[in-house]
């Protein structure tokens, strides 16, 4: 079978869009939680949006599975290739095909990286707000998918809330446009954020921002993480929105100044950046409260202009890349607490990592109680990796029990799909799989992904077997 469809691939597409090699595919089976691996079947690279739905219909012909990739930087196995299947790259369409600035709309491809699209209209004063710690490099298309944030999440939102619209390949290889301004239900919500189940965008429209009259960072150096995480609370209970808070223990700093030597202050327990924007008035008016706020940091440092800016911020984005001067393994994790829950859930990580042995580097988006904590491990050592993976899955566990989230950017993928069932019911889980029905009734667009146990369509209480949903109710003319 998988004979005759790279055959077809071959006469669809150029030579060196379709690696057949197994040395080159091992360049993709994995994203960048690098933990879990599996070498593709073929992988394709189109470099148009015809391309990718005729890549996706031949997959249809064949019944053979596929998977969508950008840059490959995922932090959850969502980009996890099949051994049975394709594994399409959207990395060669990379063009930004339309800056509208009357509109605050550009039109990109998926290959696009997110922050080429600032450096094409930072010059006119606007930018593209979300902004992962990886947007030198992370792609739209990956962005869409796992619905990523970034450090001014906080303030600004997640992608879906600064896309406008998508055209995508469906599940079955048609070619549609789902936009914001659609009557009826809203399937661009639906799909920014479906890790790639729900087919593959080829087109995205993003809505520019205006950049801010004023910017201040700081970064503000504590003796322990206890006492920033008060400060974060004090910070949002003054009614504070900064555009991001964002926090480091010791050992991510240990990290950081190992890989970029950032030079933080030296013996801080934990440091807090804060960046506030907007209007200067506002923004002089919430720096003074801060400046109160963190009255009990031992170092406050304030950027006199972007160089220093950049340099506060150079750390932290570094961050996960970082952990790798100080570990040869890790695991990424993903949960989101309540605020008010940072300092129990991170007294409790602390004293699993001392259980077990395993030591834990905190990284994390204070401001929303998306935390990051860094599991390291020595690959290397017998049942390292067997212990790095039950602190991991107990973090995530803290996170449901206060009230939390297994993911708040990073997506479910393969690593998270376990967990699926302590955060939803049965009922809840099969709903879900109506809408994954809806779109891909044959279960072939990432399967294996988000759902602890991927059902056929036929199985899920409320879809026929082999019957789409939307022909069966006679809407199939809105897809």
């Amino acid at each position: 079978m998988m004979d005759k469809l790279v055959a077809a691939l071959r006469s669809l597409l150029p030579g060196d869009s379709v690696i057949t090699d197994p040395v080159r595919l091992r360049t993709y089976e994995c994203d960048g939680l690098t933990y879990h691996r599996a070498t593709p079947g073929v992988v394709v690279l189109p470099a148009t949006a015809e391309q990718v739905a005729q890549v996706v219909r031949l997959c249809n012909e064949h019944g053979v599975p596929f998977v969508a990739r950008g840059s490959g930087t995922g932090l959850s196995g969502g980009a996890l290739p099949r051994e049975d299947g394709v594994l399409i790259v959207t990395s060669r369409m990379r063009a930004i095909l339309e800056i509208d600035l009357p509109n605050r709309r550009a039109v990109v491809e998926p290959g696009v990286t997110n922050l080429a699209i600032t450096e094409a209209v930072r010059d006119r004063g606007y930018y593209y707000a979300p902004d992962p710690s990886s947007q030198q490099v992370c792609s739209i298309g990956g962005n869409v998918a796992e619905n990523s944030g970034g450090a001014h999440c906080l303030k600004y939102g997640f992608t879906v809330n600064h896309v406008e619209a998508c055209e995508i390949v469906t599940p079955d290889g048609d070619l549609v446009t789902l936009d914001r301004l659609d009557a009826g239900y809203d399937l661009l919500g639906a799909f920014i954020g479906s890790e790639g189940t729900l087919g593959i965008a080829t087109k995205v429209t993003v809505r520019l921002s205006r950049a801010p009259e004023a910017v201040t960072t700081v970064l503000a150096a504590f003796e322990s993480i206890e006492q920033g995480g008060l400060a974060v609370s004090a910070i949002i209970g003054a009614g504070i929105v900064p555009a991001a808070i964002e926090m480091m223990d010791a050992l991510a700093i240990e990290a950081a100044e190992a890989a970029v030597a950032c030079s933080y202050p030296e013996g801080a327990g934990a440091v807090l950046i804060v960046e506030l924007d907007g209007p200067a008035a506002e923004v002089d008016l919430q720096f003074a409260q801060l400046q109160e706020i963190c009255a009990n940091a031992f170092e406050l440092r304030v950027a006199a202009g972007a160089a220093e800016r950049a340099a506060i911020w150079k750390g932290r984005k570094s961050a996960f890349a970082a952990v790798g001067r100080i570990s040869p393994a890790y695991i990424v994790q993903d949960g989101v607490v309540p605020r008010t829950s940072l300092p129990a859930v991170l007294a409790a990580i602390d004293r699993l990592s001392a259980e077990h042995g395993i030591r834990v580097a905190n990284v994390f988006h204070a401001g929303d109680g998306n935390l990051h904590p860094l599991v390291l491990f020595d690959d290397e050592e017998p049942g390292a990796g067997e212990r790095a993976e039950v602190v991991s899955g107990a973090i995530l566990d803290l996170c449901i029990e206060h009230g939390g989230s297994i993911t708040g950017e990073h997506g479910v993928g393969v690593d998270k799909s376990r967990y699926m069932t302590k955060m939803f019911s049965a009922d809840d889980l099969d709903t879900m799989q109506l809408v994954r029905c809806a779109f891909d009734p044959r279960g072939l667009a990432n399967p294996g992904k988000v759902f602890p146990t991927p059902r056929l369509c036929g199985e899920v209480p409320g879809v026929r077997k082999g019957v789409h949903p939307l022909v069966e109710s006679g809407k199939a003319e809105q897809f």
